[in-house]
């Protein structure tokens, strides 16, 4: 695990359950260190897989993302995965990526017209691997569906850079468990008694 990334000054405040990105102003998000993301499909749809009593089962949806999440690595060699820091869910996911070093800074996209500011993420930023495993998992979960040009992901996403060895153990636990409280998380559309703060509890 690389060391922590002394430039994240937040506070420890909850995020908010709308999944906004809660951006640290002026922080590099290409920066060497650990960062907590969750997305979420597209009008929660449960497409990724079914639980009961606390085991998930997933379908071949959920296989493809399982599978784009562990290629998300394959292809950057600046990024690292860890075994226990990644749960797919009915309907979305958390995992922990780990920037472990510089990658080339390059834009994702090239500027409209020349003198016009690059658009989209810095290559190697966290936005910019979102996007990428955002795309694949779209194209291959359509292509098995027949539904081209369908969303498959929520715009909104959550994102939490890892301050410290306490926040990554808490969030590893919350990874961990989630299955077993799938009853009482918000995006389950059956939940007998959501509690619209549980899914934060970091």
């Amino acid at each position: 695990i690389p060391e922590m990334d002394s430039n994240d000054t937040s506070q420890g405040s909850a995020p908010r359950q709308n999944r906004r990105s809660l951006r640290l102003q002026g922080y590099d998000y290409a920066a060497r260190a650990g960062y907590f993301v969750t997305l979420c499909t597209h009008n929660r749809a449960c497409l990724f897989g079914t639980i009961s009593d606390g085991e998930f089962r997933e379908t071949h949806c959920g296989q493809i993302t399982r599978e784009e999440w562990l290629h998300t690595a394959a292809l950057r060699p600046y990024l690292r995965l860890f075994a226990g820091e990644f749960v797919l869910m009915p309907n979305h996911l958390h995992g922990i990526l780990w920037i472990t070093a510089r990658p080339a800074m390059e834009q994702s996209l090239q500027p409209l017209q020349a003198g016009s500011p690059p658009r989209g993420p810095k290559s190697g930023s966290i936005g910019a691997i979102r996007a990428g495993f955002k795309a694949a998992t779209t194209r291959r979960v359509n292509q098995h569906r027949g539904a081209s040009a369908t969303p498959l992901w929520q715009r909104n996403y959550y994102e939490h850079v890892i301050r410290d060895g306490k926040s990554l153990d808490r969030i590893r636990r919350y990874i961990a468990e989630n299955p077993a409280r799938w009853q009482f998380d918000p995006n389950n559309p059956n939940a007998s008694s959501p509690d619209p703060e549980d899914a934060w509890r970091l």
